[in-house]
């Protein structure tokens, strides 16, 4: 069984997201989304709320599962016998720490590679960052966003 982790931050999702779960999902037995608990950073929904804005922007569907993780990404992925983690990249300038991020868990794990997908170019200039900022104001985020979490999104954020 050809298992895949896509890890990250979802703070909140993006269509953007979406987009690299719908492709990924469909080249691998199982993809697990995983909310990657980072205590370096503070972010603006709790771990719980990052979970159920997923599985509401998601759905059920028999080959996905969504759930979190706090410690090194190559010890979750043997936990759950996974050899593949997907990353989505915008910009040149993802590639650069992805790059490196990939290369440190191959080293640590020498069976784990990573799966790098470009994302669809209507969602290239997306980041979670730029929909916060967004939704702080108040500003519409229906077309950046899965439709059935936006408004969830700006009344948790906004001002």
């Amino acid at each position: 069984m050809r298992i895949f982790v896509y890890p990250g931050s979802f703070d909140p999702v993006t269509n953007g997201h979406l987009d690299i779960i719908n492709r990924a999902s469909r080249i691998c037995d199982k993809l697990i989304v995983l909310v990657s608990v980072n205590t370096a950073k503070t972010p603006a929904f709790t771990v719980d709320e990052r979970l159920e804005l997923l599985r509401l922007s998601v759905g059920k569907r028999d080959n996905i599962e969504i759930t979190s993780f706090s410690g090194l990404l190559v010890d979750f992925m043997r936990k759950v016998n996974a050899k593949t983690i997907i990353k989505g990249l915008r910009a040149v300038s993802d590639f650069e720490y992805e790059m490196q991020m990939a290369l440190l868990n191959h080293n640590l794990d020498n069976e784990i590679d990573t799966l790098f997908m470009m994302t669809s170019i209507q969602n290239s200039f997306l980041s979670s960052s730029a929909i916060r900022d967004l939704a702080k104001y108040g500003a519409k985020i229906n077309d950046f966003v899965p439709a059935q979490i936006a408004d969830i999104i700006i009344k948790k954020l906004k001002k």
